[in-house]
């Protein structure tokens, strides 16, 4: 017995009711792929690279998208003036997969950062096309010395957590500039989905406690320190 579900099958064999996508019609391979992609980044564009077709697939399959990861415990979002489509973890409910795990605090604070310069652009329309922000590694530093009333992370880290992020939609992450040893940051409309408005002044009060020390990775198993935020489910 073939593994998909009927609506997945429909759709590859172009019987699906709800409508067709412009063009060549999606394989199955193609299907996997798109359903893959949206667990893995979360938060994709139309410009993200690497990502084959997903975001024209959940445009023009929506209905399949939503009631797929419905079933997981997510919510779809498509946002079409962020050209954007996403998986949003709704509030106050357990989780018991694998991959949603708790980031490092440093990581969580980063993120928190990220949303507030992010939301402060929005709020003075300073954003640019599809709510974006651009800013720099020294304004997210800035940022971080204020709401936690602590260092940021050394650069290497820094940089390493950005990657992170920036793998799951929040960002994009320029050349860094050797003589200034600033990176430029591109904030996008990911962040709002990563970081909830019901999270932020939970993570504001819980960012200005102490910093603990991070340990030393163990060389095997990776397990993150625990923190209240859960909004970033597949580091």
């Amino acid at each position: 017995m073939p593994p998909e579900t009927d609506e997945f099958r429909d759709i590859v064999d172009g019987d699906w009711a709800g409508g067709h996508i412009a063009g060549k019609r999606p394989t199955g391979e193609e299907m996997t792929r798109a359903l893959q992609v949206m667990m893995t980044r979360q938060c994709l564009y139309s410009h993200t690279v690497g990502a084959g077709r997903t975001y024209d697939l959940v445009r023009a399959y929506p209905t399949f998208f939503e009631r797929y990861f419905g079933s997981l415990g997510y919510r779809l979002v498509v946002s079409p003036r962020d050209q954007m489509v996403a998986l949003s973890v709704p509030e106050n409910e357990p989780r018991y997969d694998g991959t949603f795990e708790r980031l490092r605090k440093d990581e969580t604070i980063v993120l928190l950062a990220l949303r507030l310069i992010w939301e402060e652009a929005l709020r003075a329309h300073e954003a640019g096309d599809a709510a974006t922000v651009e800013a720099t590694t020294d304004d997210l530093v800035d940022r971080i010395a204020g709401v936690a009333q602590a260092p940021a992370p050394d650069e290497p880290r820094l940089l390493d957590i950005l990657r992170m992020f920036a793998r799951h939609g929040a960002l994009k992450l320029g050349e860094r500039d050797k003589a200034r040893r600033v990176s430029p940051l591109t904030i996008l409309p990911g962040i709002g989905i990563l970081v909830p408005d019901s999270y932020v002044k939970e993570l504001i009060l819980w960012a200005g406690e102490p910093v603990a020390p991070i340990a030393e990775p163990e060389p095997v198993s990776d397990e993150p320190d625990p923190t209240p935020a859960e909004s970033e489910p597949h580091v």
